[in-house]
């Protein structure tokens, strides 16, 4: 499966705890990343200063469903079971 572009969940409801520039200490769930454009796009995409959890992201069906609603539902429900 690939990102759909404009998506965003993945850097919306889960938290973070790396350092993301503009976020010393990362960023809390639900809440957005300070990379994220208005379009919802990644602008530290393809940039070394991007966090490896970020970079290592793969998504699936189970975790980003088939829009980009149901995304942010399922990554918000696993960030809380984890939790």
């Amino acid at each position: 499966m690939n990102c759909r572009l404009g998506c965003g969940a993945c850097c919306i409801a889960p938290s973070i705890t790396s350092v993301i520039p503009g976020m010393p200490n990362g960023k809390p769930a639900g809440i957005r990343c300070v990379q994220l454009s208005d379009k919802n796009l990644c602008l530290l995409f393809g940039s070394p200063s991007r966090p490896d959890v970020c970079s290592e992201f793969t998504p699936s069906i189970d975790v980003c469903g088939t829009s980009d609603e149901q995304a942010l539902w399922l990554i918000t429900e696993l960030e809380s079971s984890t939790c």
